[in-house]
């Protein structure tokens, strides 16, 4: 799961569990207590992100994130897409990863590269 700021910062965090909505409730918590100002997330239609417990998350904290809604299909949109694209690009083609903890390991690598690169945005044309 990633964040990217207005100015290009990238947050992220790399977990192994299924996506559900307390994954996501969990990284809502992590991105609120991380920024001092309300926060835009743009979310797409994913279950968890349309989920009650989300939505009662995001109703309980109206001062800390607005959550931005894509319509139900529209991946042409979605800017995640561009990171996880890149995300796909840049892991080397022969990583070597043979379980899921070298797979986080090189994912949270490769991510750790992209945030010494502000100026590599991930905008849509």
């Amino acid at each position: 799961m990633s964040a990217i700021s207005s100015r290009g910062r990238m947050h992220f965090t790399v977990f192994a569990e299924t996506f559900d909505a307390d994954v996501m409730c969990r990284l809502l918590d992590c991105v609120a207590g991380h920024f001092m100002h309300k926060v835009s997330r743009v979310l797409d239609g994913h279950f968890a992100h349309r989920s009650r417990k989300v939505r009662a998350w995001l109703a309980d904290h109206p001062d800390r994130i607005e959550a931005h809604f894509l319509t139900s299909y529209s991946p042409e949109l979605n800017p995640y897409k561009l990171v996880n694209a890149d995300l796909k690009r840049s892991l080397p083609p022969h990583h070597g990863a043979r379980d899921q903890d070298q797979l986080a390991a090189e994912t949270r690598r490769c991510f750790h590269r992209r945030q010494r690169q502000p100026h590599i945005r991930y905008t849509l044309e």
